[in-house]
């Protein structure tokens, strides 16, 4: 496998980061669903792409009844709760356009393990992508944010998930137990994907960015992203951007 090319853009504020992220959306989709008829995205949850979803809900004329969304990753609490990332996705978003609930696949927190959870999300992808333990799906556009730790969606450093190879998604049970057990996509599918775009903002994250896209730390979990034959393209603001030297 080659080195993975690297796209880095830096914009003076989230807002323009978040109309980027929209220009690019609709580009890949577009040509996506040109195509093959549809686009599939897997989105994450977190404070920086909130300012992209409130954009991406004014977008009535995108072609929603074709958007297929996903989620990269989901804390085991029930829908109701704040923290959990499709509650927040859906009241930002996708409540304010027209995608048919069929195209809406969340990680069900209802059941009663974490793992039950992972289980029956993999059996979604497994169904919708037509895929097996063989054959990987493969999304159109993956949305990950970046942790202070290095950690995306919920794939956290020393954790035994950076290693799965047989799921697509698995349940994460953090070690320490002030945390909330989550479900995530794992490595093999994330690097499938034909897009992969990093949102990352603010001073505090600098420092992981650098070691990130300029260090290529292999003990941080944002840097064994790698798709295989994919784009990736990191968005950050001036202050998550402040400390690389190339740019």
């Amino acid at each position: 496998m080659t080195d993975t090319i690297k796209e880095i853009r830096i914009f003076k504020d989230i807002d323009g980061m978040a109309d980027f992220a929209v220009e690019k959306w609709n580009e890949i989709s577009e040509k996506e669903i040109t195509g093959k008829g549809c686009f599939t995205v897997a989105l994450s949850g977190g404070n920086t792409p909130l300012t992209l979803y409130r954009k991406l809900s004014g977008e009535k004329t995108l072609p929603w009844s074709k958007t297929q969304v996903f989620v990269v990753d989901e804390r085991f609490v029930p829908y109701e709760s704040e923290e959990n990332n499709y509650h927040m996705i859906s009241r930002i978003l996708l409540r304010h356009v027209n995608i048919p609930a069929k195209n809406i696949h969340p990680v069900l927190t209802s059941v009663l393990t974490p793992q039950t959870s992972a289980a029956k999300y993999e059996e979604d992808l497994i169904s919708y992508f037509k895929s097996s333990h063989k054959k990987l799906p493969q999304f159109d556009l993956v949305l990950l944010g970046i942790g202070e730790d290095g950690h995306t969606a919920s794939l956290f450093p020393n954790t035994p998930c950076l290693k799965e190879t047989r799921h697509q998604a698995v349940a994460v049970i953090p070690s320490d137990k002030s945390k909330r057990e989550r479900i995530t996509l794992t490595f093999p599918v994330i690097n499938n994907s034909k897009n992969i775009v990093f949102l990352a903002t603010g001073e505090n994250k600098a420092e992981v960015i650098k070691k990130v896209i300029e260090e290529e730390d292999g003990s941080l979990p944002a840097a064994m992203v790698k798709p295989q034959t994919g784009k990736l393209i990191f968005l950050l603001d001036e202050a998550a951007g402040s400390l690389l030297s190339r740019l």
